[in-house]
């Protein structure tokens, strides 16, 4: 599971960076990468997400011990 934690910690920042970019220049670098709405940005999305929620489900973890 450490593998795992280490990729959507990665995979976490990569879209916090993503959102960062947009959210102060307006700069969606993942569009500009893969094409807006293409099937490897949706992979991209889908996989940042997933990510996510698994950090989420790790941050309650933590707290558990």
């Amino acid at each position: 599971m450490h593998t795992l934690q280490k990729i959507c910690l990665v995979l976490t920042i990569i879209g916090a960076i993503v959102w960062g970019l947009i959210g102060v220049f307006d700069f969606n670098l993942v569009a500009t990468i893969f094409g807006d709405g293409s099937i490897l940005s949706r992979i991209i999305y889908f996989l940042v997400g997933i990510a996510g929620l698994i950090n989420i489900y790790l941050l309650f973890e933590d707290f558990k011990d």
